[in-house]
């Protein structure tokens, strides 16, 4: 399948070898130099956002919040020279999917996004009920009632998983490597700090630490 990739990078030379290590896998890459650009096509989104967070003028952190008030659930990788865990963690709060820490190499930009789009797009579809919630795969909307409940895509990722295993202890390592694949280079920390974010949006779900090992969501 044919993707769309829009790439924010202001290293030209960067962001040439990047384009075309992404093109060489067959996907429509459109890049921009800066933030501004970049903003001015969030209402005609791709199905990929690859943002570097600092930029000249707007930082990816700013561009992020445009894109996720437009398309919610569009995948996003962020790509930065800071490896600080604060900034994978904010990148989270905002709704990234994955993170890079510079320098990396193209071809595992090139595995992550690979791995991204078709967790989000190659998929056979149902609905799946942890009661009093539904989870529609197919519209990656989820409902209490007729409510909708305003989740970010990890945090949807993490429902579904949940959704797909009810009652069954999952540990840290299997919702990382499930969430975020297993060329994920940080810390498990993410999972803890996502669920905490996602407990606060399902209060009605019950979701059960288990001490030293990971969660599970009790079905009822």
């Amino acid at each position: 399948m044919t993707y769309r990739i829009y790439l924010v990078e202001d290293d030209k030379n960067l962001n040439l070898v990047l384009k075309s290590y992404l093109e060489k896998e067959g996907w429509q890459v459109k890049s921009y130099f800066n933030g501004e650009d970049a903003r001015k096509d969030i209402s005609n989104p791709p199905d990929l956002w690859v943002l570097d967070i600092m930029l000249p003028d707007i930082d990816g952190y700013q561009l992020i919040k445009e894109i996720k008030n437009t398309s919610p659930h569009l995948p996003v990788i962020f790509i930065s020279a800071r490896d600080a865990d604060i900034d994978r963690v904010l990148g989270l709060e905002l709704g990234s999917d994955d993170y890079l820490a510079k320098p990396f190499l193209p071809r595992e930009l090139v595995i992550r996004a690979r791995n991204l789009l078709e967790r989000f797009y190659n998929k056979s579809y149902t609905v799946y009920n942890l009661p009093p919630y539904t989870i529609n795969e197919s519209s990656r909307i989820v409902k209490l009632g007729d409510e909708i409940i305003d989740l970010t895509s990890k945090e949807y990722d993490l429902l579904l998983y949940f959704a797909k295993n009810p009652n069954i202890a999952l540990s840290r390592d299997q919702i990382l490597n499930h969430i975020w694949g297993d060329d994920y280079f940080g810390s498990d920390r993410v999972v803890d700090d996502l669920v905490r974010r996602l407990r606060k949006k399902v209060l009605r779900l019950d979701i059960e630490t288990i001490y030293g090992y990971g969660y599970r969501v009790n079905k009822r």
